[in-house]
């Protein structure tokens, strides 16, 4: 009998040793505070190799002792750099997370595959060094992309889902028939009728509707459709063309159609599958959160979901001193059709903090300057969208 007992054991043992670590959607239940609060912070485009650039790292920091966010997003290109360190950059990435006891989940960008590591294993590397921190698995493997998943939010009590985060791969590029590549790729078929189809079990569950945010790396191309006319005919290099041929003139933005700043064009993928269609039709998302673009701060409604582009935080790759940081969201358990967001910028910090200055080696007047100059330009930039409303 003790030899049953104990080859029972064993076997429970090795079951338990195999399972995946993407097992840890379902060891953490996310919910509000007891005010009623969940806060994210969305960090995008970290975007650099092993070691990183350990301003990056100071500042996360910062915001990770100073907001006590309830969740980290990382909004894709989170590593680059060479395929034989890629594990230690992924390990020093999430470092600050698991050393904080903060959770965090992720998506991949269209960087972070190219140092030779495929997806599948990246995502593996985000498990093994997040450990139970570490929320990110992949719903579906059969799905076009890795990592798509989504993270219900329950109320205070624990009882009830009142919020849900969807994270999706938006993917990488798209390539002609000769592999060249000829733009970013877009959110396909089979993602969004996962997205329709998990949607419908989720409110069956929560008996009521449960709005959501959805975080992916990429915008989808319909903010081309607020931000400017469609014409006719391309002329190059003035026009640019998504949305499955459309083609839009890109020399005069109409700002006063969003708020922050957009000091370069969005760059959403060339095709369009019918994703932001499908979450109207649905009606839980709030809002479509991307990185990508990484002086880019803006927020713009597009009949109703708010396509909202959170700057690039890195030292490594292309910012500027306007943008540089990162996004909080707050959602409210008492109003979750609603959320609140603001960019905090590294120089914002640094002009509030004298600590911060000196492990940055960034003046007061510096980052005052910095911070004048960004209103400035916005405020110009809000004078040029008239003159776009009346040309268009």
């Amino acid at each position: 009998m003790k030899k049953v007992f104990t080859l029972l054991l064993v076997c429970v043992m090795l079951v338990a040793s195999i399972i995946p670590a993407s097992a840890a959607e379902k060891t953490k239940k996310l919910q509000f505070d007891k005010d009623g609060e969940f806060k994210v912070l969305h960090i995008c485009d970290c975007q650099d190799g092993f070691p990183a650039q350990e301003k990056m790292f100071t500042y996360i920091n910062y915001m990770l002792d100073t907001y006590k966010p309830d969740l980290v997003v990382l909004g894709g290109d989170n590593t680059v750099g060479e395929e034989e360190t890629k594990a230690q950059a992924i390990e020093e990435l999430v470092a600050p997370f698991v050393e904080h006891e903060t959770y965090f989940t992720l998506v991949f960008g269209n960087h972070d595959h190219q140092q030779g590591v495929e997806k599948e294993e990246l995502l593996e590397m985000y498990q093994k060094y997040g450990g139970k921190y570490c929320l990110a698995y992949d719903a579906d493997p059969d799905l076009t992309g890795v990592a798509n998943h989504n993270l219900p939010i329950y109320s205070s009590d624990g009882e009830k889902i009142k919020f849900n985060l969807w994270l999706i791969d938006s993917l990488n590029y798209v390539t002609d028939e000769n592999g060249d590549e000829i733009g970013y790729d877009s959110v396909r078929e089979d993602q969004i009728e996962w997205y329709k189809d998990t949607y419908a079990k989720l409110e069956k569950e929560a008996g009521e509707k449960v709005y959501s945010l959805c975080f992916q790396h990429i915008i989808p191309g319909e903010v081309y459709d607020v931000m400017f006319p469609e014409v006719k005919k391309p002329l190059p290099p003035l026009t640019e063309t998504y949305n499955n041929g459309k083609h839009y003139p890109i020399f005069l933005p109409d700002t006063s159609a969003f708020t922050g700043h957009l000091f370069e064009n969005p760059s959403p993928g060339i095709y369009n599958y019918g994703q932001v269609d499908a979450m109207l039709e649905t009606g839980d998302v709030l809002s479509i959160l991307v990185g990508h673009d990484h002086i880019c701060s803006y927020e713009i409604d597009y009949k109703g979901i708010k396509f909202i582009n959170t700057p690039g935080v890195t030292f490594n790759s292309y910012g500027n001193e306007f943008t540089r940081g990162s996004r909080l969201i707050t959602i409210k358990e008492d109003a979750p059709d609603t959320f609140e967001s603001e960019v905090i910028t590294v120089n914002e910090v640094a002009y509030e903090n004298e600590d911060f200055r000196e492990a940055m080696d960034i003046s007061k007047f510096k980052a005052g300057f910095w911070i004048l100059l960004g209103d400035i330009l916005l405020g110009l930039a809000k004078a040029s969208g008239y003159v776009a409303k009346i040309i268009y």
